[in-house]
């Protein structure tokens, strides 16, 4: 063995303080960073159990800064001793809940059908309409996000006027469709990427369809793409407030217009914002968790080949 090979070795044998101090540090960051991100949540979380006072002296421990109250809850009858009663104010966060969770999930479904079919067919088939090919075609659904929503604001409130979906929900599924497909069609693009064509050469071989091929082969590979594309989708979809507020008055307004309406003469209600915006950002902390595996293996899938 060489000098060089030997000292390049003893290099690399690292003393276990310096191990210690590098565990320390990347554990130290990752914390911090964690501490961050989750911060706002916990803000929001700890404000709907806050008071005026609470909410304008800036306490943030419950017990220890403040004594947990149900005024913002309770403001949207979903109190313990108000969930019982009659409300208006909870029928109507139930109404538009509803309405975020049908324009969210009918868009994002939507999407995932239309996104893997254009998706697919950009990575098994050539196309050559002028000078646009594969790549160009894929690169100009990409380039639909450049253009700032307030653009398309006119344009699409005259249409809905015309057409009368104003103020509907299929309107915003629609709507929602068109902002979230050039997303979806370069993830999935990216899964079928990664799945070898000699799969589905070998399913046409023992005698299954194009179409038999996609839905046995393709489509269980892929599925984890697809869940992580449904599930951002879905998310743009849930937050989205600019053309819900502006294509919508009464019945198809969604939870994010809802969480803007919160202010009166007095000022912003924070308590009862913040509990909506709790009961809002629980469905997707829920879906989640709950498809974490699945939004893992999507988004690192084809990642390495």
């Amino acid at each position: 063995m060489s000098v060089q090979t030997t000292e390049y070795a003893a290099s690399e044998i690292r003393s276990p303080a310096s191990f210690f101090a590098n565990r320390v540090f990347i554990y130290g960051a990752l914390a911090f960073w964690a501490f961050i991100c989750l911060f706002p949540i916990y803000w929001t979380i700890t404000t709907s159990f806050k008071t005026a006072v609470d909410v304008t002296q800036g306490h943030l421990i419950p017990f220890v800064d403040f004594r947990p109250d149900w005024k913002g809850w309770r403001s949207l009858g979903l109190s313990p001793d108000s969930i019982f009663r009659t409300s208006t104010v909870r029928d109507e966060f139930i109404k538009r809940f509803m309405n975020s969770v049908i324009t969210s999930v009918g868009a994002s479904s939507l999407a995932i059908v239309i996104g893997s079919l254009a998706a697919y067919g950009l990575t098994r088939y050539r196309y050559h309409f002028a000078w646009f090919k594969n790549e160009d075609i894929s690169f100009f659904f990409l380039s639909q996000l450049i253009l700032p929503p307030v653009v398309l604001a006119l344009p699409f409130l005259v249409l809905y006027r015309e057409v009368g979906m104003l103020d509907t929900r299929i309107g915003l599924i629609l709507l929602y469709t068109l902002m979230v497909l050039p997303i979806v069609i370069w993830i999935m693009r990216d899964q079928f990427n990664s799945i070898p064509v000699e799969l589905e050469e070998a399913a046409l071989v023992d005698g299954l369809s194009i179409w038999g091929a996609f839905f046995r082969i393709v489509m269980p590979i892929a599925l984890p793409g697809m869940v992580a594309a449904f599930i951002l989708a879905m998310v743009l979809c849930w937050n989205e407030y600019f053309f819900a507020a502006l294509l919508t008055s009464t019945d198809a307004k969604t939870i994010p217009v809802m969480v803007a309406s919160q202010t009166g003469s007095q000022g912003i209600n924070w308590w009862s914002m913040a509990a909506l915006a709790t009961a809002a950002i629980t469905p997707l902390a829920v879906i989640g968790i709950a498809l974490e595996r699945y939004l893992i293996m999507g988004m690192t899938a084809g990642a390495v080949k």
